[in-house]
């Protein structure tokens, strides 16, 4: 049953460091756009030491929970339920807490993923180049199974991130194939080049963009444009940046915790921007 304006209820993000998240702006604008005046939205510095505990502490009155790093995969031992989504890549972004008190982890960030680059017009490719491994990697080749007909090219720094690559490829049923960082150059020149990296990691492939770039989406979203997307926008590539991953994985955080769908992803996306702009 859809949630009511007049029930209380909580939620927050979670993660260390958390003081800079944009989820509190983006949660709070839906909730002001649903009329869920009662609903509030806050943000707690957690690690992954204080997470059991933290859980502990949580009464009826919760929702639902975003996590961010380090703890979308230590979560996982103190949730009841895992989504398929979430179990394909052992990565949790999202919990809600049931009316009977289970706790499911989620992961809106594939779906966001997805959405994002929906929104752009990138139904399908045939091929795609994932900068980067770890936990958004993971998510983006789960991404990348639900559009990706041909093979994808993972480029990482070591031998034991490219196992992790192949692992997740096989997993999930997506032809991968690593090729070491120092080649990184060479994706760009793929239909679809994800970054998943750190700030400031690809500023040095921003000078070897193509003529004519294709599509880059890149997850981060402050500092905004990264060197690359902005040289790869400057050349008339189409860019989708980590704000719209944002934007698109807290609308379907917001559905699932509030019951109350669509999300007001218009209402979302503009407060995000001027948070940023006011940075």
């Amino acid at each position: 049953m859809p949630a009511r304006a007049t029930d209380a209820r909580r939620a927050a993000v979670l993660g260390s460091p958390i003081a800079h998240s944009l989820s509190p702006v983006l949660h709070r604008a839906a909730y002001r756009e649903l009329g869920l005046d009662d609903w509030s939205y806050d943000r707690f510095e957690v690690d992954e030491e204080a997470l059991p505990g933290f859980f502990e502490g949580l009464g009826t009155e919760w929702a639902g929970l975003s996590l961010t790093m380090p703890l979308k995969r230590a979560v996982i031992p103190l949730v009841d339920e895992l989504s398929e989504t979430a179990a394909s890549v052992e990565t949790v972004n999202t919990v809600v807490f049931a009316k009977d008190g289970r706790r499911v982890g989620d992961n809106t960030d594939i779906p966001g993923m997805v959405a994002a680059l929906r929104e752009r017009g990138i139904e399908q490719v045939d091929s795609a180049a994932i900068l980067g491994a770890g936990a958004t990697a993971s998510s983006a080749l789960a991404a990348l199974a639900r559009i990706c007909t041909g093979e994808v090219v993972a480029y990482v720094r070591s031998e034991e991130r490219a196992a992790e690559m192949r692992h997740w490829g096989e997993r999930l049923d997506v032809e991968v194939r690593t090729a070491d960082w120092a080649d990184a150059e060479q994706a760009l020149r793929a239909p679809l080049v994800i970054a998943t990296t750190p700030a400031g990691a690809t500023d040095a492939l921003a000078g070897a963009v193509p003529e004519r770039p294709a599509t880059l989406f890149d997850v981060l979203y402050d500092p905004w444009p990264t060197e690359l997307a902005a040289r790869w926008s400057a050349y008339g590539g189409a860019v989708v940046g980590g704000l719209d991953l944002l934007v698109h994985q807290a609308v379907l955080q917001v559905e699932l915790m509030t019951g109350r769908s669509p999300a007001p992803v218009g209402a979302m996306r503009k407060a995000g921007e001027h948070a940023l702009a006011s940075r």
